[in-house]
C-alpha cells in the first residue's frame, strides 16, 4: 500500500482537475461520509437522545447498542424509533452531502453507498443513480423472512417516537408481518436474513449497466469516508476497476485512511483529511 504523505493542497488541485476531465464519476460513499456530515453515533448526540438508555444499560454508542437483545418488542421499538428518526428522518446538521451534489450536478454520476441513512436522495441526488447495498432505516421486512418485500415505516416510526412512555412504544404499534404475523425487523444487511427486494435489484442492476458503459472511458472512481469494515463492496472494486482502465484514476478522501495499492499509485489521489472540508477547497 502507498499511504498518503503529500501535500493536502496538491492533492485537491489533482482532483479538481480529475472531475473536471472525467467522462464519469462513481461515487463510492462510506461511513466517515456521514460522520463528516454530522451523523455520529458516539458522544453528545447519542447522549441526547439516549440518555434513559445509557442509564439502564450502559451503551456506549447507537451502533453496538443496536445489537443489544432487548427484554420486550415495546421497549425494542421504543429505542429503534428514537434511532430511525434521527438518522433516518432528520437532516443531517452539516451540508456535506449538498456540497458534494452541487461537485457532480451536470456530471454522468452513479453513487454505490453502504450507508442506509438515506443521504444522498434527501439532498437531490437522481434516485435512478443510487445503490443502497445494505439495506434503509427507512424500511421493514419480516424478521424470517417468509416473503422478499420490503416497508416504508415512516408513519409508524413517527407515532412510536412521540407516543412512547418510559422506555417502551404502545403495544399496538409493534410491527408484524403482514405475511406470517412474525415481528417485523430492520432492513439492515446484518446476517443472512437481508432481505434484497424488487428494488435493491433494479439498483443493483442500473449499477452495473453504467458500470459496463463507462468501461475504458476517462472514470473517476471517488471513494469517500470507506473504511475497512466491508472493503468488498466499494474499496477493493474501485482499485481494480482502476487497475483495469489506464483512464481512469481513483480518489480516497479519508480522514487517517487515505491510501492506495502501489500498483495504481501513479493514478491515485489519497487525501487525508476531512471529506467536508476537502468537498469546500474543492468548490
Amino acid at each position: 500500500m502507498k499511504r498518503y504523505t503529500g501535500n493536502s493542497s496538491a492533492q485537491i488541485e489533482r482532483l479538481r482537475e480529475a472531475l473536471s476531465s472525467a467522462d464519469a464519476v462513481v461515487i463510492g460513499g462510506g461511513a466517515g461520509l456521514s460522520t463528516s456530515a454530522g451523523f455520529t453515533y458516539s458522544g453528545e448526540r447519542f447522549e441526547k437522545n439516549f440518555g434513559d438508555f445509557i442509564a439502564r444499560y450502559g451503551f456506549s454508542d447507537m451502533y453496538s447498542a443496536g445489537f443489544f437483545n432487548f427484554p420486550s418488542e415495546e421497549e425494542r421499538w421504543a429505542f429503534w424509533s428514537r434511532y430511525i428518526l434521527i438518522n433516518r428522518y432528520t437532516d443531517a446538521p452539516k451540508p456535506v452531502y449538498e456540497e458534494l451534489l452541487a461537485l457532480v450536478d451536470g456530471k454522468d454520476y452513479f453513487v454505490l453507498t453502504t450507508n442506509v441513512d438515506h443521504c444522498f436522495q434527501k439532498v437531490g441526488f437522481d434516485k435512478k443513480r443510487l445503490f443502497y447495498t445494505q439495506g434503509d432505516y427507512g424500511l421493514w421486512q419480516c424478521s424470517l423472512p417468509c416473503h422478499d418485500r420490503t416497508y416504508d415505516n415512516e408513519e409508524t416510526v413517527r407515532l412510536m417516537a412521540d407516543r412512547q412512555r418510559d422506555m417502551r412504544v404502545p403495544s399496538e404499534l409493534v410491527p408484524h408481518c403482514p405475511v406470517c404475523g412474525r415481528p417485523m425487523a430492520m432492513n439492515l444487511r446484518a446476517d443472512d436474513t437481508f432481505v434484497q427486494d424488487e428494488g435493491w435489484y433494479a439498483a443493483a442492476g442500473r449499477y452495473e449497466d453504467f458500470i459496463r458503459r463507462h468501461r475504458g472511458l476517462r472514470v473517476l472512481y471517488l471513494e469517500l469516508g470507506v473504511g475497512s469494515n466491508t472493503p468488498v463492496i466499494i474499496k477493493y472494486p474501485f482499485w481494480r476497476m482502476t487497475a483495469e482502465n489506464p483512464d481512469a484514476v481513483y480518489a480516497c478522501v479519508n480522514l487517517g485512511e487515505a491510501y492506495a495499492p502501489r500498483e495504481i499509485a501513479g493514478r491515485s489521489i489519497c487525501i487525508d483529511a476531512d471529506i467536508g472540508d476537502t468537498l469546500r477547497a474543492l468548490a
